[in-house]
């Protein structure tokens, strides 16, 4: 039989934020090279519909609120033992909104650090519980942004959130390597998703063309990011970790 890196048969794969967008592409692709996906994010409903998408067997889904961060690392040691340890997890909740620095407020730099940061953060603490994560190992991917690495206009607070994200990477990175935890990040440029959506019914279409032109190859789909993500948690990411990998269409070279 031909070896195949990006095979992940068996896995068990944690995908947060899974009900839609990145998280969702990214479930779907994970099903398909093998793994046994748990989706998570708050709405049931939409979860169920990213569930039969998926391709195999062994997906679960959970309903969790991860703005209640207190709660997290349990909740995962929990998951872990009633659905077998982790192989990977993957961070992809989030959410992001325009919103001029001038006008941005102490709670709306608060909300992003919770969800982006924080909720990652006790992620990591859960996995280092016993049983948690994998003997055999475990691949940690946070969705960050190429807003940490060039400054956006109107994204104060989400940029400053995403940046701290690098922080956590490859610090948890050099903490969990003993656990046999690698820990990276992906930062995606603009992607055609249900996030972006709401962002480009608030620019005029003289705004959205300058965006699509400083995007080189033009705006990626949520399929390129999972694909990226996929890399990072097979054995083709097993020599990777405290990284940021931009998949963003060539936007940040300029």
């Amino acid at each position: 039989m031909t070896y195949n890196p990006m095979d992940l048969t068996g896995r068990r794969m944690l995908v947060t934020g899974g009900s839609s967008g990145l998280g969702e592409a990214t479930a779907v692709l994970l099903s398909r090279l093998g793994a046994k996906v748990l989706l998570m994010a708050r709405n049931v409903d939409r979860l169920r519909e990213t569930l039969s998408r998926l391709e195999g067997t062994g997906h679960e889904l959970a309903s969790f609120d991860l703005s209640e961060t207190d709660k997290i690392a349990g909740m995962i040691a929990e998951l872990a033992k009633n659905f077998g340890p982790f192989s990977g997890v993957v961070h992809s909740a989030g959410m992001s909104y325009l919103k001029p620095l001038r006008v941005c407020r102490s709670q709306d730099f608060e909300t992003f650090y919770r969800l982006h940061v924080i909720a990652a953060a006790q992620l990591l603490c859960g996995l280092t519980r016993r049983g948690v994560a994998a003997p055999e190992g475990c691949s940690v991917v946070i969705l960050g942004s190429v807003a940490s690495v060039i400054g956006v206009p109107g994204l104060a607070a989400y940029t400053a959130a995403k940046s701290a994200v690098l922080g956590l990477v490859r610090t948890a990175a050099l903490e969990l390597v003993q656990d046999r935890i690698r820990v990276n990040a992906v930062l995606p440029g603009y992607c055609d998703t249900p996030m972006t959506a709401k962002d480009r019914q608030m620019r005029t279409p003289e705004q959205m063309r300058v965006t699509e032109a400083r995007h080189p190859m033009g705006l990626g789909r949520a399929e390129d990011v999972a694909n990226a993500i996929a890399f990072l948690l097979a054995d083709t990411g097993r020599w990777i970790t405290g990284s940021g990998l931009v998949v963003d269409g060539g936007y940040s070279v300029e």
